[in-house]
């Protein structure tokens, strides 16, 4: 006679699959991931190819990104419905073809339209690589692919550095997305050796759900992006438009939360209709879920501010090479690839929320650190303190989220997981570039005039020969050949020269602390993040009864 109590047991064997797999992930990661990172080193590169000021690269970044945040969640829905093999084997191939026009852009429209078009391909690529590997793996195994798929994303970062920094000092900055065509049909012969899968047909799509979100993602990014440019409150002279005065940027901004609360009502007014919706909100029914958006959100664009502030400090302000930058930012990608995978050693024995919190206070730590020691050189052995500091609570919190994300829902809303998880890292990467972008102008914009007015030795007669109304980063030596063309004396140059070094440094010192007041404030949503640890009864669920997956 069997016992009811034993009967009633499941003993869970973990089947070890193959890393092969995991392989052919890995490298559809890094080869979105390469992409954007080489943007950065590309910077001087492209500013001198096609005559563009930096924050032209900038855009590039975010049209790339809010390309991916904007539609990602249609990526998902195509995912589901035609199957995540054959989206990402189409996807690989769509992306050779935009890098394809990245290599042979012959000026900056054409640069931004081949990110843009990255983007897009991007958008159906992303939910593709969780739903494989939650169709590949589980358990153990599915966290520590979840942790590699984080170490392939700043892997990339390292890469792209590396081989994007020799590149573009020796023969230029389009071979290295030249690569990347290459990369992509090597990943478009390797899935075929992925497990293949059946899509769903029933799965419908919520055109009005894409059109929604799209809006709201797109008016948000442009709206942040242009804060600088068009003005935070009164319309400047080069904004397209105004409204009785007032710029279009915040305006922008306004509409785009607006679009997203439309988006959440029509998405549960579907779901209470028995439809599909665009988005499962059940990804982010509890407070658990959201707190981890949340944090991916800070962090990701805390990540995007540093990876555009210290390019344009070391390219731009010091003139130095795309080796240099590379050599600066190592410490930092290394410290992110190590920390992301071994991460999840300690899972098992300090908790979400714990490790969340000590990830941002490692954040702010290593952001107050920078502000105080960063001096106009960044090989100083203080700032790549700061950087590797920086980098392993970056990568730990990157890589914590994501699993916090993908195990608290079921195997069949792998795919919204991903897409949840797309949105919002392109998204912050989106607005983390263009609120650094427009702060760090904003910030030299206000420490230049305020110097001005405070040196006689340059006169009215002098400033009315300069344009004061669009200031931004430049070198040096650029500032000299501007000043050439005016009646500057040497000594007057000396001043404005020795003016706008301390300007630089000074906006780069104060972006750094905003920076670490974003980290201080992410330790807030951290202590929403799952207080037990694997094999443990969640709190939640001894009140609520629910299973958690």
């Amino acid at each position: 006679m069997s016992n009811p109590s034993m009967s009633s047991q499941k003993i869970n064997v973990e089947t070890k699959q193959s890393w092969v797999p995991m392989i052919t992930i890995a490298l559809a990661q890094i080869l979105m991931s390469f992409n954007v990172a080489s943007l950065p080193v590309a910077m001087g590169g492209m500013v001198q190819s096609f005559g563009v000021p930096p924050t032209t690269v900038a855009t590039a970044i975010v049209m790339y990104s809010l390309s991916v945040a904007g539609f990602v969640m249609l990526g998902a829905k195509l995912n589901q419905r035609f199957g995540p093999l054959i989206v990402f084997r189409f996807s690989a191939l769509l992306f050779a073809v935009a890098q394809t026009l990245m290599t042979f852009s012959p000026n900056a429209t054409v640069m931004v339209s081949a990110q843009a078009m990255s983007g897009l391909v991007a958008a159906a690529m992303v939910p593709s690589l969780v739903a494989l590997i939650a169709e590949n793996y589980s358990g153990t195994q599915q966290a520590t692919a979840l942790g590699a798929l984080g170490s392939a994303r700043a892997g990339a970062g390292v890469a792209a550095f590396l081989i994007g920094g020799a590149l573009g000092a020796t023969v230029g900055w389009r071979p290295a997305f030249g690569m990347l065509i290459v990369l992509s049909m090597i990943i478009f012969v390797l899935s075929f050796r992925l497990k293949a899968d059946k899509g769903r047909p029933e799965v419908g799509i919520d055109f009005l759900g894409v059109v929604l979100a799209a809006a709201s993602i797109l008016l948000l990014s442009f709206g942040f992006n242009n804060l600088n440019r068009w003005g935070l409150v009164l319309a400047r002279d080069s904004a397209p438009f105004h409204l009785l005065g007032v710029s279009p940027a915040p305006v922008m901004i306004v509409l785009g939360v607006v679009f997203g609360q439309a988006f959440v009502a029509w998405t549960r007014r579907r779901q209470e209709e028995g439809k599909t919706p665009l988005l499962a909100l059940e990804v982010l029914n509890s407070s658990t879920e959201r707190a981890a958006v949340f944090a991916m959100f800070a962090v990701v664009a805390l990540e995007a501010m540093l990876n555009f502030s210290v390019p344009l400090y070391i390219q731009i302000v010091q003139g130095s090479t795309p080796m240099a930058t590379a050599i600066a930012m190592m410490p930092f990608n290394l410290s992110v690839f190590f920390s992301a995978m071994l991460i999840v050693r300690f899972y098992k024995t300090i908790t979400p929320r714990n490790i969340g919190r000590l990830g941002f206070i490692t954040c702010t730590i290593a952001l107050l650190w920078l502000a105080v020691v960063v001096r106009n050189n960044w090989s100083e052995w203080a700032v790549l303190v700061g950087l590797v500091i920086f980098g392993i609570g970056q990568g730990s919190l990157v890589t914590l989220v994501f699993n916090v994300l993908v195990s608290a829902s079921p195997k069949e809303l792998a795919g919204d997981v991903g897409s949840l998880r797309g949105t919002t890292n392109n998204l912050a990467n989106a607005i983390g570039t263009a609120v650094a972008g427009a702060l760090l102008v904003t910030l030299l914009s206000g420490n230049v005039l305020r110097s001005v007015a405070e040196t006689p030795m340059l006169t009215p007669e002098l400033q009315a020969q300069v344009n004061l109304d669009s200031i931004n980063f430049v070198s040096n030596d650029r500032l000299r050949g501007i000043l050439s063309n005016t009646t500057a004396t040497p000594e007057q140059v000396d001043a404005a020269v020795l003016l706008n070094e301390a300007a630089r440094l000074r906006a780069l010192k104060i972006g750094l602390l905003l920076m670490a007041m974003l980290s201080l404030v992410s330790i807030v949503p951290a202590g929403r993040l799952p207080d037990y640890l694997p094999g443990q009864l969640p709190a939640d669920n001894l009140d609520t009864g629910k299973t958690r997956a």
